[in-house]
């Protein structure tokens, strides 16, 4: 008979906080790059 042994609730938050950061920082890093984007591609076309 095999045993289905639950993960302890503060190692599953601690995960869910590690991969929820995770998510966060990709989405704060692709924001930036393309504000950056936006940012340049704009003063091109106020400096024409």
């Amino acid at each position: 008979m095999k045993t289905n042994r639950k993960a302890a609730p503060s190692k599953l938050v601690a995960r869910f906080d590690t991969l929820l950061l995770q998510v966060l920082t990709e989405d704060l890093k692709a924001y930036r790059a393309k504000q950056t984007s936006t940012r340049k591609a704009g003063q091109h076309l106020s400096a024409a």
